[in-house]
């Protein structure tokens, strides 16, 4: 497949200057972008918007990502070998010990508000293209303008996520000089504006077909934006116990879903059109995580390995050559991904071809859990993987040649659970019919890959998943096993853990809480029990530590705090006394 990347749409040259604010590391354009003489063609917007993009493959941006949304749940652990004095060892040694320091580098939010500015240029500047260069035209203006709503939007939905209350800005920042100094808000608000934005960009959305090339995943299209809509309302529902919320994500699933059946090409040798055109489970990881930009993706930030290599991956997974190989991440598979076909493993089915997939070495010891999911450029291509032994290896992508792993931020089997898990919760009883529906589609997804000899045997049963409850941990399961090491887990628990609490208010900031000595919600326990399965000793004291909501999202990184007055610490990580005797 050969597949362009953003080496060809070289973004401008962004200057790196430090500015005393709220968001004081945020990068800033050169005077290129301020000056008027810069905006004069539709290549110049086309060049400020692939650079809006271009920020979001930042090295920083995925290493916070694989922490954020993987490292902080039961997914990976640090990898122990490592020095003690190196930094990046030390930040993630703090937050696995549930003991994070506000000086953490992982707790620094500038890298996403990079990219927030960058599409804040975008919206500011692009339409007065279109009265100096004819051919910048009014449906390109609304493309660009789609497109550069739906990742700000995306980009504020991680931040909600990971810091809770953070500034909120859609005004481009193009002179160091301009004051930032804008407080904290809470999470509600900030959704309420990512779900109006991406409304609005739905409308002028790219349609998912206009490209057929890697524009049709690389760029933020209706289904991408769709997509992002269903899971902003999965989280809100989840957070707020919101029945009309979960109806929304159901009503954008099936958007998306629609979409991928209507322009589904049959191939290799398909006699019938498949209900989901999801690969199947020996073709799954060669077209998601080698040849990429699979049917099934819906957006992926693209990397060439050159001029864009995906250094974060490089930097934060274990071993990539092999297993002898010098190179050393950071992280690793956690022990939950040892073993297979019993009750209690991540893959309890023995024909599972994602057993084989994720993981290097998977049926041996502890130490040998390397992630192999979106590195390796072999696929098993065995048959049954039940015949497969121990320590049988397959090769990785290099680190001295680059990188070229997309980064896949929504594909439809995460469309398909997420729709799963909101219709689960829609379900009146245990006797609803929709709960039927929530299993046939988490049983779509298991099927595709399962080995087709042990299909039969090692299928899920209706039998076996036929409450609410029951399905609840299904989907929580399948997600699991499905999406693994893509940067999910952590959220998935989190909604997991809201879904099980009372009095959240989501309308306040933590700090606002706190001054009004409000007692903060106890976290769900069955929640942290799973987050701390992967501790090898001292899991109980860790799930002491996150006995409450703050305790959920990172710290304001200090740095932040020292250049803005109007910031406010997450009551998790400050010194207040009577915060400590609260909770």
């Amino acid at each position: 497949m050969n597949i362009l990347k953003f080496k060809h749409y070289i973004p401008v040259v962004l200057a790196a200057l430090c500015l005393s604010s709220c968001v004081d590391t945020v990068l800033l354009p050169d005077d290129k972008t301020v000056d008027e003489d810069f905006w004069k063609t539709k290549s110049d917007v086309s060049s400020m918007v692939m650079g809006a993009y271009q920020s979001m493959c930042s090295s920083n941006v995925i290493k916070s990502l694989i922490v954020w949304g993987d490292f902080r749940s039961d997914e990976l652990v640090p990898v122990t070998s490592l020095s003690t004095s190196n930094a990046t060892v030390n930040a993630l040694t703090q937050i696995d010990a549930v003991n994070v320091e506000t000086t953490n580098a992982f707790a620094a939010w500038a890298p996403i508000y990079k990219v927030i500015n960058n599409c804040n240029i975008v919206l500011d500047r692009a339409e007065s293209v279109m009265s100096v260069d004819p051919s910048y035209t009014q449906g390109d203006y609304l493309s660009d303008r789609s497109q550069m709503l739906a990742l700000r939007a995306l980009c504020y939905f991680y931040l909600v996520r990971n810091f809770r209350d953070v500034p909120y800005s859609g005004h481009a920042y193009m002179k160091s000089s301009e004051e930032m100094n804008i407080p904290q808000v809470n999470p509600d608000s900030i959704l309420n504006v990512c779900i109006a934005d991406l409304k609005e960009a739905e409308l002028n959305a790219l349609d998912p077909t206009s490209y057929n090339d890697w524009r049709s995943k690389g760029l933020i299209n209706r289904d991408a934006i769709d997509a992002i809509l269903a899971d902003i309302y999965l989280w809100r529902a989840s957070v707020l116990h919101s029945a009309s919320d979960y109806q929304e994500c159901v009503n954008y699933c099936d958007k998306v879903i629609a979409s991928k059946q209507a322009n589904h090409q049959p191939q290799r040798g398909e006699l019938t059109t498949k209900e989901y055109p999801l690969a199947d489970g020996d073709e799954a990881y060669n077209d998601l995580f080698i040849d990429q930009n699979a049917e099934e993706s819906i957006f992926e930030l693209q990397f060439d390995g050159n001029s864009n290599s995906n250094l974060g991956l490089t930097e934060m997974f274990s071993n990539y050559n092999d297993k002898n190989s010098a190179t050393t991440g950071f992280v690793r598979a956690s022990s939950i991904f040892g073993s297979r076909g019993s009750g209690a493993a991540v893959f309890s089915q023995n024909g599972d071809y994602r057993v084989l997939e994720d993981c290097y070495n998977v049926l041996t010891d502890a130490s040998s859990y390397d992630v192999r999911k979106m590195i390796a450029t072999e696929s098993w291509n065995i048959g049954n993987p039940v015949n497969v032994t121990a320590g049988q290896k397959r090769s990785g992508r290099l680190v001295s040649n680059g990188v070229s792993q997309n980064y896949i931020f929504y594909r439809l089997s995460d469309v398909m659970l997420m729709k799963a898990e909101a219709m689960t919760q829609l379900a009146a009883d245990d006797n609803d019919i929709i709960l039927r529906e929530a299993f046939n589609l988490v049983q779509a997804v298991n099927s595709r890959s399962i080995y087709e000899g042990s299909l039969s045997s090692d299928s899920l049963r209706w039998a076996s998943y036929n409450t609410k409850t029951n399905m609840e941990t299904l989907v929580l399961n399948e997600r699991l096993r499905e999406l693994c090491f893509e940067g999910k887990r952590w959220y998935d628990l989190m909604r997991y853990n809201y879904r099980h609490v009372e009095g959240i208010d989501y309308s306040t900031t933590l700090y606002d809480q706190e001054q009004q000595g409000k007692n903060f919600v106890n976290n769900y326990t069955n929640m942290l029990n799973l987050v701390v399965r992967k501790y090898t000793s001292g899991a109980q004291a860790a799930a002491a530590k996150m006995r409450t909501e703050p305790y959920l999202y990172m710290p304001v990184i200090q740095s932040e705090i020292d250049v803005n007055s109007n910031l406010r610490q997450n009551p998790a990580y400050s010194s207040n006394d009577e915060y400590e005797k609260n909770y």
